[in-house]
């Protein structure tokens, strides 16, 4: 399956190269960047805010308990940017976008479509998964970049409203702990995710058979493994990045 996948994205990339890109290409793009998006930041902000409070108040009353407030924004900075913002970004786009380019491209295919472009001379690769790939590529980042900035003030919103912890001291110890190079990794943790969930999603639209019911097999077996290549791919990216480094805390 995996060399499948790695097949289809390498297809997607050389038939693109081998053409130039045309105005509809552009809107392609464009369009479904839209997708991937705007249209989906809605659910990603509210995700954001709800889950950054919620993880805030099992980590605020940890940390009063042992008298360590100069430490609560730079924990929870490094959690969000490190791990919290970038999984849980990629599993909202897994939810809605995956199983939208999934269950598009497997209808698609099962109504005969695809054979209509070849006819046209258009290559299904290049007009159909390439412009997904790219969309998700530059718009996971983005949201993800959002979500923890949502995430950040939802926490300040928690600590000074429950446990009367006042914003300036919040963000003095956030912005502490906060580095660039975390930033970087971050946003390459998404770019790669997106380069996962597209080209899966895409994948598993492509190769659907069988009617109704092979859209829908289709798209379940893309959502299922597009998450568990974010979750494993997590986990590789995490020890790499992370594993080596010091102690990102400093006490104030």
């Amino acid at each position: 399956m995996f060399n499948d996948i790695k097949s289809c994205l390498c297809n997607a990339i050389n038939s693109r190269l081998k053409c130039k890109l045309h105005n509809s290409s552009y809107f392609n793009i464009l369009e479904q960047m839209k997708i991937v998006g705007p249209d989906s930041l809605n659910i990603v902000i509210v995700t954001a805010f709800f889950i950054g409070m919620v993880f805030t108040i099992q980590i605020v009353k940890e940390f009063l308990y042992i008298n360590a407030l100069s430490l609560i924004g730079s924990i929870l900075t490094i959690s969000f940017i490190r791990e919290l913002s970038p999984v849980l970004t990629s599993v909202i786009i897994v939810g809605r976008i995956a199983s939208y380019f999934t269950a598009e491209l497997a209808t698609m295919n099962v109504t005969e479509q695809l054979n209509a472009l070849y006819m046209l001379e258009v290559n299904p690769l290049s007009y159909l998964v390439f412009p997904r790939v790219i969309a998700c590529i530059i718009m996971l980042p983005c949201l993800n970049i959002l979500s923890f900035i949502t995430s950040l003030f939802s926490s300040s919103f928690i600590c000074f409203t429950i446990y009367n912890i006042h914003p300036e001291i919040f963000f003095i110890s956030s912005l502490s702990a906060l580095c660039i190079q975390d930033i970087f990794k971050s946003l390459l943790k998404t770019v790669i995710f997106g380069c996962l969930i597209s080209v899966i999603s895409c994948f598993w639209g492509l190769v659907a058979r069988g009617g109704a019911k092979g859209v829908g097999c289709s798209t379940t077996v893309s959502v299922v493994t597009s998450l568990l290549s974010v979750f494993i791919f997590d986990f590789l990216l995490s020890y790499i990045m992370f594993n080596k480094l010091g102690s990102s805390v400093k006490v104030l």
